[in-house]
Protein backbone atom coordinates (compact mmCIF):
# COMPACT_ATOMS: atom_id res chain seq x y z
CA UNK A 1 0.00 0.00 0.00
CA UNK A 2 1.52 3.39 -0.66
CA UNK A 3 1.28 6.20 1.89
CA UNK A 4 -1.10 8.57 0.10
CA UNK A 5 -3.97 5.30 0.29
CA UNK A 6 -2.74 4.72 3.95
CA UNK A 7 -3.18 8.56 4.48
CA UNK A 8 -6.69 8.67 2.83
CA UNK A 9 -7.05 5.87 4.74
CA UNK A 10 -6.40 6.79 8.16
CA UNK A 11 -8.32 10.22 7.38
CA UNK A 12 -11.13 8.00 7.40
CA UNK A 13 -10.96 5.37 10.39
CA UNK A 14 -8.98 8.32 12.52
CA UNK A 15 -12.04 9.75 13.98
CA UNK A 16 -13.89 6.17 14.68
CA UNK A 17 -10.84 4.69 16.22
CA UNK A 18 -9.07 7.43 18.55
CA UNK A 19 -8.65 7.21 22.28
CA UNK A 20 -7.81 10.03 24.68
CA UNK A 21 -4.47 9.93 26.33
CA UNK A 22 -4.46 9.36 30.22
CA UNK A 23 -2.94 9.95 33.05
CA UNK A 24 -1.61 6.50 33.64
CA UNK A 25 -0.35 5.89 30.02
CA UNK A 26 -0.82 7.93 26.58
CA UNK A 27 -2.74 5.93 23.86
CA UNK A 28 -2.13 4.13 21.06
CA UNK A 29 -2.00 5.94 17.65
CA UNK A 30 -4.53 5.66 15.55
CA UNK A 31 -1.73 5.41 12.51
CA UNK A 32 0.25 2.98 14.70
CA UNK A 33 -3.22 0.59 15.36
CA UNK A 34 -3.85 1.12 11.34
CA UNK A 35 -0.29 -0.16 10.65
CA UNK A 36 -0.71 -3.10 12.94
CA UNK A 37 -3.92 -4.11 11.74
CA UNK A 38 -3.43 -4.24 8.24
CA UNK A 39 0.03 -5.59 8.51
CA UNK A 40 -2.45 -8.17 10.65
CA UNK A 41 -4.79 -8.70 7.70
CA UNK A 42 -1.83 -8.88 5.04
CA UNK A 43 0.08 -11.39 6.75
CA UNK A 44 -2.02 -13.14 8.95
CA UNK A 45 1.15 -13.03 11.61
CA UNK A 46 0.05 -13.67 15.21
CA UNK A 47 -0.68 -11.26 17.75
CA UNK A 48 2.70 -12.59 19.58
CA UNK A 49 4.79 -11.76 16.37
CA UNK A 50 2.95 -8.57 15.98
CA UNK A 51 3.58 -7.69 19.24
CA UNK A 52 7.59 -8.19 18.51
CA UNK A 53 7.53 -6.21 15.30
CA UNK A 54 5.63 -3.31 16.85
CA UNK A 55 6.41 -3.64 20.66
CA UNK A 56 2.55 -3.93 21.79
CA UNK A 57 1.51 -5.92 24.11
CA UNK A 58 -0.95 -8.93 22.22
CA UNK A 59 -3.89 -8.94 24.52
CA UNK A 60 -3.78 -4.83 23.62
CA UNK A 61 -4.02 -5.69 19.92
CA UNK A 62 -6.50 -8.50 20.01
CA UNK A 63 -8.41 -5.92 21.57
CA UNK A 64 -8.06 -2.91 19.22
CA UNK A 65 -7.67 -5.42 15.57
CA UNK A 66 -11.70 -5.86 15.39
CA UNK A 67 -12.01 -2.16 15.86
CA UNK A 68 -10.17 -1.23 13.28
CA UNK A 69 -11.42 -3.89 10.63
CA UNK A 70 -15.12 -2.94 11.99
CA UNK A 71 -14.15 0.95 10.92
CA UNK A 72 -12.49 0.22 7.72
CA UNK A 73 -15.57 -1.64 6.91
CA UNK A 74 -17.67 1.77 8.29
CA UNK A 75 -15.57 4.29 6.80
CA UNK A 76 -15.81 1.92 3.44
CA UNK A 77 -18.79 0.28 3.00
CA UNK A 78 -20.53 2.51 0.24
CA UNK A 79 -17.43 1.47 -1.58
CA UNK A 80 -17.06 -2.19 -0.74
CA UNK A 81 -20.84 -2.46 -1.80
CA UNK A 82 -20.38 -0.89 -5.38
CA UNK A 83 -17.39 -3.06 -5.72
CA UNK A 84 -18.97 -6.24 -4.56
CA UNK A 85 -22.18 -5.36 -7.30
CA UNK A 86 -19.86 -5.18 -9.58
CA UNK A 87 -17.83 -7.94 -9.56
CA UNK A 88 -21.40 -9.81 -9.12
CA UNK A 89 -22.45 -8.46 -12.63
CA UNK A 90 -19.32 -9.11 -14.40
CA UNK A 91 -19.36 -12.89 -12.70
CA UNK A 92 -21.41 -15.72 -14.42
CA UNK A 93 -23.41 -17.78 -12.45
CA UNK A 94 -22.01 -20.95 -10.99
CA UNK A 95 -24.67 -24.26 -11.16
CA UNK A 96 -23.00 -26.35 -9.03
CA UNK A 97 -24.08 -30.06 -8.25
CA UNK A 98 -26.45 -30.93 -5.21
CA UNK A 99 -23.30 -32.65 -2.91
CA UNK A 100 -24.92 -35.50 -0.62
CA UNK A 101 -24.30 -36.03 2.47
CA UNK A 102 -24.31 -39.85 3.74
Amino acid sequence: MDSTTFEYLLEKVAPIIKKNDTHFRPAISPAEKLMVTLRFLATGDSYQSLMYLFRISASTISLFVPEVCLAIYTALKEYIKRMYSQMVELVEPVHLPRLVCL
